[in-house]
């Protein structure tokens, strides 16, 4: 069985419908793929009714911005109710956040000598429920600023680029208990990529999981290099949480990163399962 447990669909920053992940799921020979867009579950609907004709099971998740430190952390919750009020509630003020630094951001790339087309702006947003950093970077793309998402990033968008506004995030503790609240299983996403690693080291995840409940943290993931892997799952062992993989697809907005890169283990998804089952959450498909 092959299980990809974080993928990304235009209603987010990816750049494949709902449907068209699941079908890309089956044509990439996974037997089961999480919907986790950023901060929203619109795109559940769409990818359930693709589910039975494609033959992939879709299990029901997002990928929810949190931050430590002012540090931002990802988190994965799955099998969430997407009815849920409270975890709604904090999903849409997220999305707030992101929507409300735009302008800010738009008038600092303006200040740089590269001012960009609402209209340009719109069609890189797309279905998408609110706006991010990737649409800004498509958007540097299509009039010619930078070569690709990698390049706008890296020069102007990152988090210390000369573009860059920062946002609402969930504290990460409190981001854990609502979506167990949901009936949903916390996962962290990509933990030591990027600039997380600083402010989830070991003691700190001990605490998470034994005041949080935090369930597991994402070990197979592009972000991490081989030493980083196997440190982080020996971590896991340790500490009792689940060590996931996952490909952390976005179509082709995100290079290197093709469905199935890496996958979690079927054992996994059952305890998965089972703690969403006991918690009263939503497995969803299959």
């Amino acid at each position: 069985m092959k299980i990809d447990l974080h993928a990304h669909s235009a209603v987010s920053d990816g750049t494949d419908t709902p449907a068209e992940l699941v079908v890309a799921a089956a044509a990439a020979g996974l037997d089961v793929v999480a919907l986790t867009d950023h901060d929203t579950f619109d795109g559940l609907p769409e990818a359930l009714a693709a589910s039975p004709a494609a033959g992939v099971r879709v299990l029901g998740g997002v990928e929810l911005s949190a931050e430590v430190d002012q540090v931002s952390v990802h988190l994965l919750g799955y099998g969430c109710r997407p009815d849920d009020p409270g975890l709604l509630a904090e999903l849409a003020r997220i999305r707030r956040g992101r929507d409300g630094r735009i302008p800010a951001m738009l008038a600092a790339l303006a200040g740089l000598g590269m001012p960009l087309d609402p209209a340009v702006l719109a069609a890189t947003r797309g279905s998408a429920v609110s706006i991010g950093r990737p649409h800004l970077a498509d958007a540097l793309v299509a009039q010619g600023h930078v070569a690709d998402r990698a390049e706008a990033f890296a020069t102007y968008l990152a988090d210390d680029g000369p573009a860059f506004v920062p946002r609402y995030a969930a504290d990460l503790p409190a981001a854990i208990d609502l979506i167990h609240a949901a009936g949903g299983v916390a996962v962290i996403a990509h933990p030591w990529g990027r600039v997380s690693r600083a402010v989830l080291p070991e003691p700190y995840l001990a605490a998470l999981a034994e005041r949080h409940r935090l369930d597991g943290v994402e070990v197979d993931h592009n972000d991490h290099d081989d030493q980083t892997r196997a440190d982080l799952r020996a971590v896991a062992g340790r500490l009792g949480l689940l060590a996931t993989g996952s490909s952390d697809y976005h179509g082709t907005g995100k290079t290197g990163h093709p469905l199935g890169a890496h996958t979690t283990p079927p054992e996994v998804l059952a305890e998965i399962d089972a703690r969403i089952a006991a918690a009263g959450g939503r497995a969803l498909s299959g």
